[in-house]
């Protein structure tokens, strides 16, 4: 006797691939989250890599900035260095010309005249003393125009002041003759009278 199969065998099928449709969904989704999952600690491996270089970075752009501040120290220092070195040097070749400045101002004082100062202002002289007459302080003029040392000598004042019974007081002005070469203009003020041997 033939056997005849019942079973609504359509719907099982159905039913079957309707499961299997759902299971490889479910496959897809689950590997779709793992594979966003990797990517997510991928990129978040690299980000945090980045900010590391980036810390690393400012750490030595930090050290980078501290070694330029040291070297634009040195430089200021070596600049004062420097500096002091030229005045050094300035000094030591004007130290001839004060000793010849002094006695050149001895040599052109003429009789009958002294200085009660003597300032200089880089290459400027200033000369305040009394003179016995007009005539005398004409004449110093003169040996300064003479003089290899000075120069340009300009009278500013000549008087005679009241109970001054010496002679007239005078104030010129003249300038000092560099040998050295140098033009600057450096700042040496000195004031001491200085007497010729045969005024009096």
């Amino acid at each position: 006797m033939p056997r005849i199969n019942l079973l609504p065998w359509r719907e099982q099928q159905r039913k079957e691939r309707k499961l299997a449709f759902f299971v490889a969904l479910g496959g897809a989704a689950l590997g779709a989250l793992l594979v966003a999952f990797a990517c997510y600690l991928l990129f978040k491996s690299m980000i945090g890599s980045q900010e590391q270089r980036n810390d690393r970075l400012r750490a030595e752009i930090k050290t980078v900035d501290r070694q330029i501040e040291e070297i634009n120290d040195l430089e200021a220092q070596k600049q004062r260095f420097i500096a002091r070195m030229q005045v050094i040097e300035k000094l030591q070749r004007s130290r001839s010309e004060v000793v010849h400045l002094f006695d050149e101002v001895a040599k052109t004082m003429p009789d009958g005249t002294y200085l009660t100062s003597f300032g200089q202002v880089g290459k400027k002289l200033k000369f305040e003393g009394v003179a016995q007459s007009s005539t005398r302080v004409s004449t110093f003029m003169r040996a300064i125009s003479a003089s290899q040392w000075m120069k340009d000598p300009e009278l500013e004042v000549v008087e005679s002041k009241p109970g001054n019974t010496v002679g007239n007081s005078f104030v010129l002005d003249a300038s000092q003759i560099a040998t050295s070469g140098d033009e600057d203009e450096t700042s040496a003020k000195t004031r001491r009278p200085v007497r010729n041997g045969g005024a009096q």
